[in-house]
């Protein structure tokens, strides 16, 4: 009877494929191995092995499978099926969430190579644009599909590549490279015919005239007393030689190099003991273990520089003592920096990081240290991606700064949320998941409240500092008494002015980067506008150009309206950029540092920033929302919020809710050591509720005020939300299809449907967008009204003019 595998392609199909194996290769597969398959036109991709059985496929011929990639599978069954979950909860594929999960180097895809037919001689036959590839082909043996484009100057070359083949002049073949490569140390032995000891005196003598060469033979027995394989460089070093002398003593065969396969990720210093929890800290660890005696998840809610981390650490000790594994969560790259040299310090043998600035590289050989449970991947510590590496005994997963958006993968699909999903991923390994934050989200909090998860508090700093002193500044007034310079308030000035007199340091926060977000012409009113996008293109002052933060269009800062021809142009609100250039002005002598987007892009970029500032080589620190979240630094005694309205008046349900957390965190950062710190946030409205709450760190009363609007106005908790998402670059089309699936939405859902309505931004990368929201009471079947969209979808798919229109489904989209 034949033998067949279902795979999962790294491709958005909505079904599993199967193909047909041997006998042979049924005995050795395993479900999560990866397969080389034939896909569609000639391409290979790497798929894995989902299932293996005897079941033909209905409606196509299976194909047999190209090659077997793997000896052991590289995914283990509980991540097929947190996989299975979140491709069910979160509406795609599993390709989709295959291709999310496995670092790139795991995917390889077929590179399409053309090669000539050696007995080809009908040149005469040829067009222009064929004659110029076969050109080409006579100087190298083979051309990427991307070196033809080059060369003929069109994108759309597969008609040509077709019509040679027709000709018999081409071949075309599929190769598949593998992308991962191991790191390699160099290093170096003698070779066989002089490792003997009674051959040494002989080498020395045959040596006597090369002193360089002796002198590195008589450092070679030296490190060879440690019985440890020598680096060739190590060698180079302690001989202080060059590598000219020992590269003429392997051409004498006196010298052999070979190579060890090494991790790229190794932690050579010692391990130290763990500090002792304060009375507080000690409450709530003791409180955390009684609560997952009867529940899998717990809120810590402890107020900014609580220690939550310290109590982390003991969790974390506990758990590894166990000999499970830690998942360690975080919201930013940025906190993993600093994060990554305090759990060094206590689990540096056991700590491995996972994060998109590691590279290709970096981050396969973290999988496998995972997927083979070595000692040093017994603690994971990464950003949202982490959740899918292969872990096969999960003790504990710590969602640190739950309520973060970042959490939140908006674009491409999975749209999943990290802390909702590492939940699921805890469930199914049985391990606990502890919820940290000083401003927890309301549906985390309102599931605290509801018994759902357990609910610990601190509510003491740690050394019992004071919170800060939070100072609402009224700039409206401000500037009509003339007490503004640039974008600071006097009140400011003068606060920066007095910690860096008492040689302390600042961290302003504006939530938005570059000079200024909007360049306005003083004649006409125009603004320059990104011809791919429905948004004002950003002044970027130090490369002279405007940027739009949606699809990265450059374009030089014009010196004329574009028009009126008038040469008044002037630039509308600010962002970090101005921010940065004003304080150089007001204080020639301080140091300023940036830290936004456009200077954190290299993969050691935030440790550099944040190691100058934390050995106060830089006073004043400006930053964007990088700034607010968990970092750590004893020096800093004021905070400044640059423009707290630009947040409060977003329209979005969670706009009060963000801000909140937003501001209070970032007041977070001021007085952690041992003075009380202090905070100025500049606002147009400082009588605004939102802002009366943050001054006086009211969770509480904000958390109530906002759960009774979401149930007046049916949004979360009380209302799950799908959002329907519709982009095409033809308006009408786009338009008719959000009018067509309005109506089909409405007939089935009654009232509970929001649209089709224009978002915001009504057109990115040249694609127009409709926007539908679905609202789902809880006493509403979650399950049944996905299958109803996905009916409803799969009808919009069927008729000819939607279905060129990409149709997006985002379960929880906020």
């Amino acid at each position: 009877m034949d033998n067949f595998i279902d795979v999962i392609l790294p491709i958005p199909l909505q079904k599993l494929f199967t193909y047909k194996i041997t006998k042979a290769e049924a005995s050795f597969l395993k479900n999560g191995m990866r397969v080389a398959v034939e896909f569609g036109k000639s391409k290979i991709y790497t798929a894995l092995v989902y299932k293996i059985h005897q079941i033909p496929p209905i409606g196509y011929e299976a194909k047999e499978i190209y090659q077997i990639l793997d000896d052991i599978p590289v995914v283990n069954k509980i991540q097929i099926n947190h996989w299975e979950w979140i491709s069910s909860y979160y509406m795609c594929s599993l390709g989709e969430v295959y291709r999310a999960a496995l670092p790139s180097a795991f995917l390889l895809e077929s590179e399409t190579e053309v090669q000539l037919v050696k007995d080809f001689t009908n040149e005469e036959g040829l067009s222009n644009e064929e004659f110029l590839i076969f050109e080409a082909l006579q100087h190298q043996s083979q051309l990427s599909i991307q070196q033809i484009v080059e060369i003929i100057g069109k994108k759309t070359v597969f008609p040509i590549i077709k019509t040679l083949i027709d000709k018999n002049a081409i071949v075309v073949k599929e190769q598949i490279y593998e992308q991962y490569k191991p790191k390699l140390e160099k290093y170096v032995r003698l070779t066989e015919e002089w490792n003997a000891s009674e051959k040494l005196s002989e080498l020395m003598d045959s040596l006597s005239r090369a002193k360089k060469q002796r002198a590195i033979i008589l450092t070679f027995f030296q490190l060879q007393s440690a019985k440890k394989p020598i680096k060739i460089t190590q060698l180079q070093e302690d001989s202080n030689s060059s590598s000219a002398v020992i590269k003429s003593l392997i051409d004498k065969g006196i010298f052999e190099i070979y190579f060890i396969q090494t991790d790229r990720i190794s932690f050579d210093g010692k391990s130290g003991k763990i500090k002792e929890l304060t009375s507080h800290q000690e409450e709530a660890f003791i409180a955390i273990k009684e609560n997952f005696k009867t529940k899998q998840t717990v809120l810590l809610k402890g107020v900014t520089s609580s220690g939550k981390t310290e109590v982390y650490v003991k969790l974390i000790k506990k758990i590894i003592d166990e000999g499970k594994q830690v998942l360690y969560l975080l919201p930013e790259i940025a906190l993993t920096t600093q994060l990554i040299d305090r759990l060094q310090l206590y689990f540096g043998e056991y700590l491995s990081v996972f994060h998109s600035k590691y590279s290709m590289n970096e981050r396969v050989e973290v999988w496998n240290n995972v997927l083979e449970n070595k000692q040093k991947a017994q603690l994971i510590l990464g950003a949202r991606s982490s959740m899918f590496l292969p872990f096969s005994n999960l003790g504990l997963i710590i969602v640190d700064e739950e309520h973060e958006p970042s959490f939140k993968q908006y674009d491409p699909a999975p749209r999943y949320h990290a802390r909702d999903s590492a939940i699921v991923l805890a469930k199914q390994h049985n391990a606990k998941v502890i919820l940290g934050s000083a401003t927890p989200s309301i549906e985390t909090f309102y599931n605290a409240q509801q018994g759902k998860y357990g609910l610990v508090e601190l509510n003491r700093r740690f050394g019992n500092v004071l919170l800060p002193e939070i100072e609402l500044v009224d700039v409206k007034e401000k500037y009509r008494k003339k007490r503004m310079t640039g974008h600071f308030s006097d009140r400011l000035l003068e606060m920066i002015t007095e910690a860096l007199d008492n040689k302390e340091q600042v961290i302003l926060f504006q939530n938005r980067r570059g000079f200024a977000p909007v360049v306005e012409c003083e004649t006409c009113g125009v603004s320059p506008q990104c011809p791919n996008c429905d948004v004002s293109l950003t002044y970027h002052n130090y490369r002279k150009e405007l940027r739009c933060h949606y699809c990265g269009h450059r374009q030089a800062m014009p010196h004329n309206c574009g028009a009126c021809g008038s040469a008044n142009l002037n630039t509308k609100g600010f962002g970090t950029e101005q921010i940065e250039i004003e304080l150089l002005e007001l204080f020639p002598k301080a140091k300023v540092g940036r830290m936004d987007l456009d200077t954190t892009r290299g993969k050691y970029s935030y440790q550099k920033i944040l190691g100058q500032f934390q050995s106060q080589e830089i006073d004043i620190l400006v930053g964007t929302q990088m700034l607010s979240k968990g970092l750590d630094f004893a020096n800093v005694s004021l905070v400044g919020i640059m423009n707290a309205d630009n947040m409060l008046n977003f329209p979005d349900f969670r706009a009060h809710e963000r801000s909140y957390q937003l501001m209070v965190q970032v007041s977070g950062r001021a007085g952690r050591a041992s003075k009380r710190g202090k905070v100025a946030v500049q606002t147009y409205n400082p009588n605004h509720q939102i802002l009366q709450q943050v001054s006086t760190t009211a969770f509480e009363e904000m958390y109530k005020e906002q759960l009774e609007e979401r149930w007046q106005y049916h949004y979360p908790p009380f209302y799950r939300i799908i959002k329907i998402t519709l982009r095409h670059k033809d308006f009408n089309r786009v338009e008719e299809g959000a009018i067509w699936l309005g109506k089909s939405l409405i007939s089935i859902f009654k009232h509970d449907i929001l649209g089709p309505s224009t978002p915001g931004i009504s057109k990115i990368r040249n694609y127009y967008i409709r926007t539908l929201i679905v609202k789902i009471p809880q006493k509403q079947s979650l399950a049944v009204s996905k299958k109803q969209i996905q009916r409803v979808k799969n009808a919009f798919q069927a008729i000819n003019e939607f279905r060129s229109i990409r149709f997006n489904i985002d379960v929880d989209n906020y």
